[in-house]
């Protein structure tokens, strides 16, 4: 079996590669942990001074597997207080890039949706293809978050509908909105992330890893990570919440399986 993160060096960078392909490098147990795990090694790794995050196949991260297990088990389904510390673990583990020390650079191609989506809004840049479209689609299914960053890097007009209807912005939507930094052409998305990155690392290790304190410390005393966790507590019961539409979900998920019900909820949004 294929190891689902891979990590290389390319000189004074480290690359960290998703890959579970076949299922669009959705966030499984088994991912969420080998990712931690790597992107760790990544920010001991003496040898290096700039990380990449990228992805095998034709999407960065589909977001969390709702098929993966642990979330989804009915002991506990309607707890909010067990779906607490599920959340906890899944927004710290999605803010790993924001605690490293060196600077993180995303590489996205394809879909970088939910999970996915903010992951790399956590990263300290994005370099995206001209394929890539964001998004947030959890309020769809009576879901949120739980890391919701997108008020802060674009403000709250656009992020409250962003996150209020769930629809998905292109590469060229998200640059202008603030949500990544270049837009370059598919074919040539992993040459231009690792000239970036190179470029990047010609700056002093010191002075990127300073730097990045700097940015962060002034962040959460301007009252971010307060709002991480702010968010974390008042999403949690969502998760536990009988609504209908979740309801109906489930329903149509037994009868005729996850992708067909999915399919019939985006489908009322279409224009």
């Amino acid at each position: 079996m294929s190891e689902v993160v891979l990590y290389e060096t390319d000189g004074k960078v480290g690359l960290v590669t998703l890959n579970r392909p076949d299922k669009l490098n959705a966030i499984s147990p088994e991912l969420r942990e080998a990712l931690t795990a790597t992107l760790a090694r990544a920010d001991e790794d003496a040898t290096t001074s700039v990380v990449v995050l990228r992805a095998e196949g034709r999407s960065f991260c589909a977001g969390f597997d709702l098929g993966g297990g642990g979330a989804n088990k009915d002991d506990w389904r309607y707890d909010p207080l067990k779906w607490h510390p599920y959340l906890k673990m899944c927004l710290d583990f999605e803010m790993t890039p924001w605690f490293m020390r060196k600077p993180v650079v995303a590489s996205v191609q394809g879909y970088a949706l939910g999970g996915g989506c903010e992951l790399t809004l956590f990263c300290d840049m994005t370099i995206a293809a001209d394929n890539a479209k964001f998004g947030e689609p959890e309020t769809r299914l009576s879901s949120a978050g739980p890391g919701l960053i997108l008020p802060w890097l674009i403000g709250y007009k656009k992020a409250r509908e962003l996150l209020y209807m769930g629809d998905m912005v292109s590469a060229q939507e998200a640059l202008d909105l603030g949500m990544i930094n270049r837009v370059v052409p598919t074919a040539e998305l992993k040459d231009k992330t690792l000239a970036f990155a190179h470029r990047l690392a010609l700056i002093a290790p010191e002075a990127l890893a300073q730097t990045k304190l700097a940015i962060n410390r002034g962040a959460n005393a301007a009252g971010f990570r307060n709002a991480m966790q702010a968010c974390l507590d008042t999403l949690a019961p969502l998760y536990a919440a009988r609504t209908e539409m979740r309801t109906k979900m489930q329903e149509m998920t037994k009868e005729k399986g996850f992708g067909a019900a999915l399919k019939w909820r985006n489908a009322q949004f279409e224009d």
